[in-house]
């Protein structure tokens, strides 16, 4: 049995209404773990030789790419330990537990998590896997933007968000080999914008710290192998404030039902709320992850931006 779901690719009347546009979501919120992250981390871990794999596994993560690890090592049947920032959504550290993994919490940011995670790989030889700046993980990542060109095979644009840069790496080296006539986007919460600053020659590419209800995407700086690439092949880059964030979370739990943590819903956040030209157009939306915590959502829709100050794509 697949160990990767292939997620739905959704329309919404109510959100073409609304931008103009014509946008397809793809899912990944629905995808086991709940998040995208299992399909590079999967690919990762299965890539190891049975040698690397018997000493057991490393990683650190904000908390989505913790449960991926968790569960590909446990098809594997070796141990993983994984270092997540002290305020990662309980929801995520209890899942990484679920799957058998030992979590670590440590640092108030992914940075600080990966640091100590570093040190313990040192100390004791253990397999990384890094949860956006390897190729093994990339290459997985990069799955989903085939799936999207497989479901709606006209998109002229795919909206992405962006951390530390493994799933838009991904997609954008798969997308500009095959489709290079697709533009690729990448949406960054503005609170934790290193990769923005960089693409846009605008600010530090390394933060001294970073702070998003977006926590899945917090990360203070780009990444060594991800950021070429992205520089390479990603057409345009925007960001989004949490107020933004916000209110793509509540309108897709009030219009859509479904679930969707601050990270899930960057890209959609981007298009609401008039970051990117795409009036009339057919665009791809990645819905990345639904990990939220459900004890804080009263104050995501306190923080929404009001919906009457939505802007018409144009």
């Amino acid at each position: 049995m697949p160990v990767i779901h292939r997620t739905p690719m959704r329309q919404s009347a109510t959100f073409n209404q609304l931008t103009g546009a014509n946008l397809y979501f793809k899912m990944e919120n629905l995808q086991r773990t709940g998040s995208f992250k299992l399909r590079g981390a999967l690919n990762k871990v299965m890539s190891l030789t049975d040698e690397e794999a018997a000493r057991g596994i490393i990683a650190a993560s904000a908390g989505n790419h913790a449960q991926g690890v968790a569960l590909s090592a446990a098809k594997r049947g070796v141990k993983a330990k994984i270092y997540m920032p002290e305020k990662t959504p309980l929801a995520k550290v209890n899942a990484t537990q679920s799957y058998g993994a030992e979590a670590v919490l440590i640092g108030e940011s992914y940075q600080e998590a990966y640091e100590a995670a570093m040190r313990d790989q040192e100390e004791n030889d253990r397999a990384f896997v890094h949860a956006f700046d390897d190729f093994d993980v990339m290459a997985g990542q990069g799955t989903l933007a085939l799936e999207m060109m497989q479901q709606a095979p006209d998109l002229g644009t795919i909206v992405v968000p962006v951390g530390g840069g493994g799933l838009i790496s991904g997609i954008a080296a798969l997308i500009k080999s095959i489709y290079p006539g697709v533009r690729v986007v990448g949406v960054q919460s503005s609170g934790a914008a290193a990769t923005f600053n960089r693409f846009t020659g605008k600010g530090s590419a390394r933060l001294s710290r970073v702070n998003s209800i977006a926590d899945g995407i917090a990360v203070k700086e780009t990444g060594m192998i991800t950021y070429p690439i992205i520089q390479h092949f990603v057409d345009d880059m925007v960001t989004v404030t949490d107020a933004e964030i916000a209110l793509a979370m509540v309108m897709m739990l009030e219009r859509e039902k479904a679930f969707v943590e601050g990270a899930g819903a960057a890209a959609l956040a981007a298009v609401l709320c008039g970051k990117l030209a795409l009036k009339g157009k057919k665009a791809g939306i990645i819905i990345s992850g639904g990990n939220a915590d459900v004890a804080k959502f009263p104050y995501y829709k306190s923080l929404a931006k009001p919906i009457e100050n939505l802007r018409k794509i144009g």
